[in-house]
């Protein structure tokens, strides 16, 4: 029988495995900790026994206990909405003035909006409704195609420029620019005059030369004073909320070849209790007529 090695340094024996001169310590775990993973393994056998675990081609083993988490939810889902079905019952047979005027079925109609929106709306408004770029704040009383209950309906029902409803809401701004209606020195000019509608800085001259040149092309849809008009959806100029920004160039390019958003028409993917439920949680916001 080979002596066994002990290590100078740390007083153990080595296994007598050694690589490029490093020799291996005889240094075996705790037994604690032996049994330890030990216990983790049964219980791992156990767990696939029991439980839903191992996945097949198709599916997976359903398990002893024949537990799934999937049945769990779908059942709390269930009974969820068998708690709420007369009460989306009352909103859909309800108007949205009725709605408004019950304090109950206002309430739950807040709440059910907030969780529609945040499935359906907050990817581009925000989760605070502020909006953005190109998106519209809902908390503002800046409208583009008012702010009351029914306007806010008809606006989730068919959207805005929604190619595949016939009833959605539609408005386009020519491209003064690109379409060569107006030439660059007179899209600076009406980018001035904009501006000075706004109360922003401007070229003065340029603002002077724009005004003429903004009521033959403008007005007729952003009115006179740049007050906008919803029943075409065209903006309102003179305040301090812009959709693409409020500098000169952001102005001019708007003008040169417009940008046109879209928002999808909610009718055939939602109910009309779920879109009603957004309705009242939108015009809740602050911003409702």
């Amino acid at each position: 029988m080979a002596e066994k090695e002990i290590d100078q340094i740390s007083g153990i024996e080595t296994t007598g495995h050694e690589w490029d001169g490093i020799k291996e310590l005889n240094n075996p775990l705790p037994r604690w900790w032996l049994w330890t993973f030990y216990a983790t393994v049964i219980w791992a056998v156990g767990y696939c026994i029991a439980y839903p675990a191992i996945p097949l081609i198709t599916s997976a083993t359903s398990g002893f206990l024949g537990y799934s988490s999937r049945a769990e939810v779908a059942k709390e889902i269930t009974e969820a909405k068998a708690a709420q079905a007369g009460m989306l019952e009352k909103i859909s047979a309800s108007s949205l003035e009725d709605i408004r005027k019950d304090p109950e079925l206002l309430a739950f109609a807040v709440r059910g909006g907030l969780s529609a929106y945040k499935v359906n709306c907050v990817q581009c408004h925000g989760s605070g409704a502020a909006g953005g770029g190109g998106y519209p704040n809902l908390n503002d009383d800046d409208w583009l195609w008012g702010g009351s209950l029914e306007d806010i309906h008809t606006t989730l029902k068919h959207g805005i420029r929604f190619q595949w409803d016939e009833d959605t809401r539609t408005s386009e701004m020519p491209a003064f620019g690109r379409d060569e209606l107006l030439d660059t020195a007179q899209i600076n000019d009406v980018s001035d005059y904009v501006l000075k509608l706004a109360n922003l800085e401007h070229d003065q001259a340029g603002a002077e030369r724009g005004a003429q040149i903004y009521q033959e092309n403008c007005a007729v849809c952003h009115g006179e004073k740049g007050e906008g008009d919803r029943e075409q959806g065209a903006p309102n100029l003179n305040d301090a909320i812009w959709f693409y920004g409020n500098t000169k160039p952001e102005i001019a390019r708007q003008i040169h070849t417009p940008r046109h958003g879209v928002m999808p028409g909610w009718q055939n993917r939602l109910d009309e209790a779920t879109i009603k439920q957004l309705t009242v949680y939108v015009h809740s916001l602050g911003g409702g007529e």
